[in-house]
């Protein structure tokens, strides 16, 4: 990509502002940023790697919000998200491995599938439930598991932590909110980590919107703990429904062609 222009920067700082706030809420903003970036002239790999940046930088904006407001228990945290980010890393080193019409095919129908459950389950509540599993398989399983997606895929990676984190560590909706942002800061960390090597990331780009994300991501995540699972709980469903809808409407999609749609 050639030399920016100060108007294109202006424009994806403010798209970065909200989708950083619809990431602090509910994730998905990556369904925002990452056409932006395509419809700016990045090229798919710039459009990646940039878009990782910025999605770092948002998921740690309101990873600090709601740890001021004393939402994330640490001793929890910290192992899920380090688990998270060396998988992270591992999901971009094996991202050629793994067919994406593969994941194209599974990811929209475990979207459907929770937003299925987000919307009709009742084990959604604000209060913490016993858990159904403890911390260190958690982290050694099914941390890295969603960390290597978010890796070598990415998109609905924050519901999938979210799924994870309230069925099995038991905690309230707005407690797992902001654990989901740190495991998915971390793991967006870790594969940044791999753009960065390749030097696919455009730092102008990337650092405009990274301020924009963080702006937003401080007013979604104000949001959300004002507001607790009445405004987060709609949003899960509906953002989840989007991403699916959105990888279902690419003409490539293997589901899309196995039906002759």
């Amino acid at each position: 990509m050639g030399s920016v222009h100060f108007e294109l920067l202006v424009a994806l700082f403010v798209v970065a502002a909200l989708a950083g706030a619809l990431d602090a809420i509910a994730g998905g903003g990556g369904l925002v940023t990452l056409p932006a970036l395509l419809l700016a002239g990045l090229s798919p790999v710039q459009a990646l790697g940039t878009n990782k940046l910025q999605g770092a930088i948002s998921a740690l904006s309101s990873t600090t919000a709601f740890a001021r407001r004393g939402l994330i228990d640490w001793k929890t945290a910290l192992p899920v998200a380090g688990a998270a980010a060396v998988a992270g890393l591992c999901g971009a080193l094996c991202a050629s491995l793994l067919s994406p019409q593969l994941l194209r095919a599974i990811v929209p129908l475990l979207l459907i599938a929770i937003a299925l459950y987000f919307g009709f389950s009742r084990a959604l509540k604000s209060e913490d439930v016993a858990p159904r599993m403890a911390l260190i398989p958690f982290a050694c399983f099914v941390a890295p598991l969603v960390g290597f997606y978010d890796g070598i895929f990415g998109p609905g990676a924050g519901a999938f932590y979210m799924v994870a984190i309230v069925t099995l560590l038991g905690y309230g909706v707005l407690k797992a909110t902001a654990h989901t942002k740190l495991a998915n800061a971390a793991s967006n960390l870790g594969s940044l980590t791999l753009f960065m090597i390749k030097g696919a990331v455009v730092w102008p780009v990337g650092l405009a919107m990274a301020a924009g994300a963080f702006i937003g991501a401080q007013v979604g995540s104000r949001l959300a703990m004002r507001f607790g699972p009445k405004l987060i709980r709609p949003l899960l469903v509906t953002i989840s429904c989007a991403m699916a809808i959105k990888l279902l409407a690419d003409p490539a999609n293997p589901i899309r062609q196995a039906i002759g749609f």
